[in-house]
This record gives structure tokens, C-alpha cells and sequence, in this order.
């Protein structure tokens, strides 16, 4: 009898320890995962000079875009496919950067279109807006969960202050952001994050509030500089 209750001890410590440690270990391979996407686009990265037509490519969608206002932004599906194909030049994982931001302590992939798989492995860009290259009349979303089976992912947004930098590393250079100031909005209120006349932008997006889908906390950031 005893021995059915030592066991029976045992396995109560171990499941309860479990659901202790679940968010740790859950947060853990997430990093791995991230970690690992990143290392692979900086290995691709190094073949830049194979990239040039890419390059263009991206400029091109970016123009095209801006000249037809940004058209296809027209309701939530629209930013789940991606409005780009990066398999034409062998990057099959679609991964088309990472982001960096200091202040959160996040380092993430940033993977073209926002569907319910790309968001579980990082950040995401929405489609039908500009592609993470800057340049005049550009405005790149990106955009993640709220923290993920333990993750982070954006869930310390609300931490960014103006003047906070935030760093996205394409295939060719690294760009510089700074965090102009921020804003709540409706799901619905794509008009937000719309491309702004004369302006190099990257604009942060994550639900709001903290656990719940009500709103959108935004963050806009103009750029900075660029890191060779």
C-alpha cells in the first residue's frame, strides 16, 4: 500500500512539475526554432550576389503597390497569402528577414504572409504592404502573436517608448527603425497601416489587450540609418 501511494506521490510532483515548467520548456524550443531560421537566412544572405534580380523584384512590388494605394488590402485574407513568391529564387522556407528589437529582448524570422502556420514561428510580414527593403514611400508590417505557447513573441510591446530602435536585417543590409509613437485600433482599420506619402516607415503590429483580440496595439517607426 505504501508503495501505491509513494508512486502515486511521485507521479503527482512530476505532472505538477510539468505544468510548472511547460511554459519554460515551451519558450525554449521556441527560441531554438527562431535561432535556427535565422542562422539558415544569414547562411543565404552570404550568397547576396545571387540575389540582385531578387532586389529588383522587391523594389518593383514595393512601386507597384504604392502606385495602386495598396489595393489588395482589403479585408484580413488578404494578409494571410503571401503577395510575393520567394521560392523563384530558392528560398523555400519564406523567410524574407529577421527583426530585432532590444528593448523586448526579441530576435525573430519574419516570414511573408500572416497564416496561422508562419505565425506560430515567428514574426510575420502582411501582405499588400511593403516588403522589409525600406526605401521612399514604404511602409513594412510586421506582425506577431502576443506570445505563443510561452513564447514572447510581441507580448512586451507596450514596453517601446519613442526614440527606441528597432533593427530588420534583410538579404542585403540591416535597417534601422526608431519608434515614433504608438497607437490601439480596430482589427478592421486597415487605413492605419497604409503607406504614408514621402515616408520610410515599418509599423508594428500585435492584439490587444495582453491575452485577448479586441484591438490592435500599433507601433509606427521611421528609419534611422543603415548598417552595412
Amino acid at each position: 500500500m505504501r508503495k501505491v501511494v509513494t508512486c502515486l506521490a511521485v507521479i503527482l510532483f512530476l505532472a505538477r512539475l510539468g505544468v510548472f515548467l511547460y511554459p519554460w520548456i515551451t519558450e525554449v524550443i521556441s527560441d531554438i526554432e527562431a535561432d535556427k531560421a535565422i542562422a539558415k537566412f544569414q547562411m543565404t544572405a552570404e550568397e547576396e550576389d545571387e540575389f540582385s534580380k531578387l532586389y529588383e523584384a522587391m523594389q518593383e512590388y514595393n512601386q507597384e503597390i504604392y502606385k495602386n494605394r495598396q489595393s489588395g488590402l482589403s479585408d484580413q485574407l488578404s494578409y494571410q497569402t503571401p503577395s510575393f513568391d520567394l521560392t523563384k529564387w530558392g528560398l523555400e522556407d519564406n523567410v524574407v528577414g529577421y527583426i530585432t528589437i532590444p528593448k523586448m529582448e526579441v530576435e525573430l524570422p519574419i516570414y511573408l504572409g500572416a497564416s496561422e502556420e508562419n505565425m506560430k514561428h515567428g514574426a510575420v510580414h502582411l501582405s499588400q504592404t511593403s516588403l522589409p527593403i525600406g526605401g521612399n514611400n514604404t511602409n513594412c508590417v510586421i506582425a506577431a502573436h502576443r506570445g505563443y505557447r510561452g513564447a514572447p513573441f510581441f507580448r512586451e510591446i507596450q514596453r517601446l517608448e519613442e526614440g527606441d530602435e528597432v533593427f530588420i536585417t534583410n538579404l542585403w543590409e540591416t535597417l534601422v527603425y526608431e519608434v515614433e509613437h504608438t497607437e490601439v485600433i480596430m482589427p478592421d482599420e486597415s487605413d492605419k497601416i497604409m503607406i504614408q506619402e514621402g515616408r520610410e516607415l515599418v509599423t508594428l503590429t500585435t492584439c490587444h489587450p495582453y491575452t485577448e483580440n479586441t484591438y490592435r496595439y500599433i507601433v509606427y517607426a521611421k528609419r534611422k540609418s543603415t548598417n552595412p
